[in-house]
């Protein structure tokens, strides 16, 4: 069986196919440019390909409603040219094939799942630390949707006591991504984070905005595994960092045996760098199950 994956950002297109083990069997990559010219690349990639089915895990926002006439669309996205684009339907009318569809965080949350750090687990929460912020929830074995989908990179939380940052979100300001994503941590220091050494208080920062998102979402969604991805957490200093904080946060109060080991309840994905790729590939082996 062979299942093609988009992992469609808003930077690049990762394309690829693998088996329904989770395999991935070949891939390649390219920038995100104009919607019809990038999808083109993508379909003519999978072309040769024989695919029985897809998965795309996408940037968004998203219409992920089935019933809505504008399902599969990026709808209010600020990247030039993608709003309101129908990119599954292209896709799909291109490929001819089951399509499995989400945005590329519960994607993620959804590959930890089936192979990654949350295997045999019925939850898990997924945070992609980089350009934005984006957070995927599976729980009770489903990806959860609703209204619109998880944007958990816009909460709002507690400041900092040392920082007077205004925020970086356009919408928010002071938002979980205003305040820790890549660009928000380059606007208040004056440089990037991959130029700042390790013991630089910009971590500190950081990983209490983080703690404090982690420890509400703890508390909301009582999720059995927290992965954090995405370029910035490749500083692994902050693990240690967000786990002291989350434990100080809770303060005791939720009582279960797991968060006395947070070493192996908040960490990386088990998947690397392929968490998005293959979460990908399980939307398109969920697509293929759903239609039989």
């Amino acid at each position: 069986m062979i299942i093609g994956a988009i992992e469609a950002g808003g930077t690049k297109f990762v394309c690829g196919i693998g088996s329904e083990n989770g395999e991935i069997l070949d891939r390649i990559s390219f920038p995100t440019q104009e919607p019809e010219e990038t999808t083109a690349r993508a379909a003519a990639y999978f072309a040769d390909k024989n695919i029985e089915a897809l998965g795309v895990g996408s940037f968004g926002p998203l219409d992920l409603d089935p019933q809505s006439p504008t399902y599969g669309h990026v709808t209010t996205t600020p990247k030039p040219g993608w709003a309101n684009y129908d990119l599954l339907g292209h896709l799909k009318k291109t490929l001819n094939v089951p399509a499995g569809f989400d945005t590329d965080v519960n994607a993620a949350a959804f590959g930890e799942a089936r192979w990654g750090a949350a295997q045999g687990l019925d939850s898990c929460i997924y945070y992609t630390v980089g350009t934005g912020i984006g957070v995927g929830v599976y729980t009770g074995g489903q990806l959860v949707h609703g209204l619109v989908h998880p944007e958990g990179g816009h909460v709002l939380m507690r400041r900092h006591q040392d920082d007077k940052f205004e925020g970086a979100c356009p919408y928010h300001g002071d938002c979980l991504e205003g305040m820790a994503a890549g660009p928000a941590i380059a606007k208040r220091w004056g440089q990037g984070g991959d130029s700042l050494p390790e013991d630089h208080p910009a971590w500190e920062m950081e990983a209490h905005y983080l703690a404090e998102a982690i420890t509400s979402a703890i508390l909301l969604l009582s999720p059995k595994k927290v992965i954090l991805g995405g370029g910035v957490m490749h500083q692994n200093q902050l693990f240690p960092l967000i786990r002291e904080k989350v434990f100080r946060n809770l303060n005791g109060y939720v009582a279960s045996s797991v968060l006395d080991d947070l070493d192996s309840y908040i960490v990386p994905p088990g998947l690397g760098d392929n968490a998005g790729l293959a979460g990908s590939l399980a939307l398109g082996i969920q697509a293929l199950t759903d239609k039989t």
